[in-house]
């Protein structure tokens, strides 16, 4: 294939599928050459070097992880609304693993205020709304939602899990009850 076509977008999502396929720590500039079949150099119109590759596949994988977790939250609330916010994080690691990893990648300040990190968070705390958590408590259980849910996902990625029963999914089950139960039974301090 050659250079024809290409554009910023194009390279973007042809690096969040190889981050998919070979792992989101193998998507550099020279991969993506190699992928199109043209010199690195052609490339740098595009894109500024490997950092930059990653953190717009990062952005992409934000979005994405926002815009299905908009959608699986609309309407619901408590319990059905935790649920559907963590079966969105397991699910999308599941099916696409490089750009979950790449949704992990520290971002400068600038730019994580100008991502969709910025929505992930506000739907978290909406979410917290329904179990009527005040501050500081609702950034406690948002801190603590985020280090279950990318822990386990990781966790179980990883295999951690594949080796004795019960199976991860009546696993996960439990931990959202269990979660549930904690929001609506929070300490007090």
């Amino acid at each position: 294939m050659g250079r024809v076509g290409l554009t910023t977008e194009r390279l973007v999502r042809a690096g969040a599928e190889l981050a998919d396929e070979a792992g989101f720590e193998e998507v550099t500039v020279s991969a993506l050459a190699r992928r199109f079949d043209v010199r690195v150099a052609s490339l740098y119109s595009h894109v500024k070097n490997s950092r930059d590759l990653r953190t717009r596949i990062a952005l992409l994988a934000l979005e994405e992880l926002a815009d299905r977790a908009s959608e699986a939250l609309a309407g619901r609330a408590g319990k059905d609304a935790l649920t559907a916010l963590a079966n969105v994080y397991r699910d999308y690691a599941h099916q696409h693993p490089g750009r979950y990893a790449a949704a992990q990648l520290r971002l400068d300040p600038e730019t994580a205020a100008a991502s969709a990190g910025v929505r992930h968070a506000q739907m978290t705390r909406a979410l917290l709304r329904g179990y009527d958590l005040a501050e500081p408590d609702r950034t406690h259980a948002v801190r603590l939602l985020g280090s279950v849910f990318h822990g386990y996902v990781g966790l179980e990625l990883g295999g951690s899990f594949s080796h004795s029963a019960p199976d991860t999914d009546e696993t996960w089950t439990r931990v959202l009850d269990a979660l549930d139960a904690l929001l609506r039974n929070w300490p007090a301090a």
